[in-house]
């Protein structure tokens, strides 16, 4: 069994970690839209303004903690998912588990997210910095010294309440949704069952049942995306000054076609790139299935 739950955090990790840096210019982008939106007024003009202002490499500012956080993130995010899911079921059953199924995801990811937040925080933190005060810094090796300087090392977990706002109910969203698409996609849409599909066809439903999954989650995690963004990229504010300041309905909005198209894609890619890998370590892909295989 920690054999089967090392695997799922390796896939985690290439699943994060892969595709957040590859979206690294569009997180840039949203994150200036974010802090200062009278500067950056939309996602096209946004690009072209960061271009114009620092050249190409400006789109890539802060992938190294971007590459590092999400990868530590996706790691303890699906290994403690699977933990969490198999943990809960034993404890309520197999009659209650089958019947509430859905509780024991909601409370598997739940508790999966709590603890990846824990490690992702400090990487954002450095990240929001890096990526929206121009000339604070030119990456991680420098940059996280320099905010320990200014925050102290408590400072790296300011975030981790808003964090956590935003993170958990997506993440309950990422794998909720996606199992209960999954379900779907195969009960009404595929012409076949699960195991008369082949492996690619299971992977090509992982994806779009990931890339569904994405979008809810995006629209549930928005206005806590915009309230972090907003505390790392500002000293001495709290949220209520944010809140107050944004408006609620910019707290909701500003950001949120892109963040759309960005997390839908990534959580698409996610599955994909996280089921490829179980596939190829001789695991099944997720969905529809409460417990991990069982130890011979």
């Amino acid at each position: 069994m920690p054999d089967y739950y090392l695997a799922c955090g390796v896939g985690g990790v290439l699943a994060c970690g892969i595709t957040h840096t590859a979206v690294t210019p569009l997180d840039v982008v949203k994150c200036n839209m974010q802090t200062d939106p009278a500067k950056y007024t939309g996602i096209f003009q946004g690009f072209r303004r960061l271009v114009g202002d620092g050249g190409v490499r400006a789109l890539f500012k802060g992938w190294v903690p971007t590459a590092l956080g999400y990868s530590a993130q996706g790691a303890c995010k699906f290994g403690f998912y699977e933990f969490f899911k198999k943990y809960y079921s034993d404890l309520a059953g197999p009659e209650f588990a089958a019947k509430y199924q859905n509780l024991i995801y909601i409370a598997g990811s739940a508790s999966a997210e709590f603890i990846a937040d824990v490690a992702l925080c400090p990487f954002e933190a450095v990240k929001v910095k890096v990526q929206t005060v121009p000339g604070w810094a030119r990456g991680f090796g420098d940059g996280l010294p320099k905010f320990v300087s200014e925050s102290g090392v408590g400072g790296l977990w300011k975030g981790v309440v808003p964090l956590w706002g935003r993170q958990i109910p997506y993440t309950i969203m990422k794998f909720a949704a996606f199992e209960n698409v999954v379900q779907g996609l195969y009960k009404y849409v595929v012409p076949k069952p699960r195991e008369d599909c082949t492996k690619g066809e299971q992977l090509a439903v992982s994806f779009a049942a990931g890339y569904i999954a994405g979008v809810l989650c995006a629209v549930v995690s928005h206005p806590a995306d915009n309230l972090v963004s907003k505390l790392n990229s500002t000293k001495g504010v709290s949220a209520g000054q944010i809140i107050s300041e944004m408006g609620w309905f910019n707290l909701f909005t500003r950001g949120l076609p892109l963040r759309i198209v960005m997390i839908g894609t990534l959580t698409g890619l996610q599955w994909g790139i996280y089921d490829a890998f179980k596939v190829s370590v001789g695991l099944p892909t997720t969905g529809a299935k409460v417990e991990p295989v069982e130890e011979q």
